[in-house]
């Protein structure tokens, strides 16, 4: 198949994904065009059969910001054409599943060209953030409505889209998924004989520090945890949410106990010198965070919330707790750092869920096949029903 697939270029999930996905279909004989307004971070080397494609965006003093959505759907236009696309599979509800409808009606509106099938996959605040504001959510209803596929990347997701849009179709729940080869845990002492000279215990955060994160809750849990054992808390990623992170580790003095590492291409290292990962968030619709912990045998200590409790076995890979309860979120943490055979236990667990679950060898061929299911379809009615 000839697949376009559109994404963000910035760290987080879903860019993540869709750029993992395109390069393990490449490597299953997929010829893949990613377009993005920048080099996706993952991306890396070149592999034949996999190409970059940069959209632009002039800007002109008519206008009183940059038109994206415009000059994405005409990028896909133009790839389309030239790369005689099957599938376009947008990541994120909007703009990407918008442009990609408008440039599948452009391409339908001339004689004798090749117009691809849509499959947009949802990912989390395209739909609980963006999706459930009145200003958006007409434009993202719509944009599911009519792609030809839809998935998301939990039950949790799925159902929060059924509930914040009233969309009236199917929605297939494809999980994120991890190289489990890269991700696993390595032998970092001479690493911790640095960071933790005096042997304390080393907590992780990973994220792109939005308010969503609950940053400041992180920090907030490793002070209680201060109290009672000598530890390291290293803090992952940059974001919104750094500079009253960085305020608030002074304020509660431990500026010498917490790292601010910034973003990190290579995180397996860092995860390998866990004890626990912490990751209180507001709302997850998977956790792709934690699933990496998990995957480096690093039990996590986390919010009951969203898409997280169908990643994370309560008491059995980690720990779930209501968001606003953080001496429970502490003290589950400090059973980790004070019991090895837990800790170990746990983390064993962890990484067996994540092999038997979320590899990319089981999750990347059920994309295919969707993929295959959706070119075999006959083409969707283009109007929507009455809301």
């Amino acid at each position: 198949m000839n697949i376009g697939i559109v994404c963000y270029a910035s760290i987080g999930g879903s860019g993540i994904i869709a750029t993992e996905l395109g390069k393990r279909l490449v490597s299953r004989g997929h010829c893949v065009h990613v377009l993005s307004s920048e080099m996706p971070a993952r991306l890396g080397d070149y592999q034949p059969g996999l190409s970059f494609h940069r959209v632009e965006t002039p800007s002109y003093p008519l206008f009183r910001e940059p038109q994206y959505l415009l000059s994405l759907a005409n990028k896909i236009v133009q790839v389309a054409r030239e790369e005689r696309l099957d599938i376009i599979h947008a990541h994120y509800a909007i703009p990407h599943a918008t442009a990609a409808y408008l440039a599948q009606q452009i391409l339908a509106s001339a004689r004798g060209a090749c117009v691809p099938r849509i499959i947009t996959t949802l990912h989390g605040t395209d739909i609980t953030l963006i999706g459930s504001d009145r200003s958006f959510s007409e434009i993202v209803a719509f944009s599911i409505d009519e792609s030809d596929g839809v998935t998301a990347v939990s039950e949790s997701l799925k159902a929060d889209t059924f509930r914040e849009l009233g969309v009236a179709r199917d929605i297939r729940v494809i999980p994120n998924f991890l190289d489990c080869s890269e991700y696993r845990r390595r032998d970092v002492s001479h690493l911790r004989a640095r960071i933790a000279p005096s042997g304390e215990r080393i907590v992780v955060h990973v994220s792109n520090f939005r308010p969503v994160k609950r940053i400041a809750a992180v920090i907030e849990v490793f002070a209680r945890l201060r109290r009672h054992v000598p530890a390291k808390l290293l803090m992952v990623g940059d974001g919104p949410e750094m500079a009253e992170a960085t305020r608030l580790a002074r304020t509660l003095a431990l500026a010498d106990d917490i790292d601010f590492l910034g973003e990190q291409d290579h995180v397996v290292p860092l995860l390998s010198l866990a004890d626990a990962f912490v990751l209180p968030s507001a709302q997850e619709s998977f956790g792709l965070a934690a699933l990496e912990a998990m995957a480096c045998e690093v039990p996590v200590v986390a919010s009951h919330v969203g898409g997280l409790p169908e990643v994370i076995e309560d008491g059995v890979t980690g720990f779930l707790h209501p968001p606003g309860d953080l001496d429970a979120m502490a003290q589950s943490t400090l059973r980790l750092l004070t019991d090895e055979a837990l800790r170990q236990r746990m983390g064993e667990a962890a990484r067996a869920s994540a092999k038997r679950q979320f590899c990319d060898d089981k999750i990347v061929p059920v994309y295919e096949g969707y993929y295959e299911e959706v070119l075999e379809a006959p083409p969707r009615a283009p109007a929507r029903p009455p809301r």
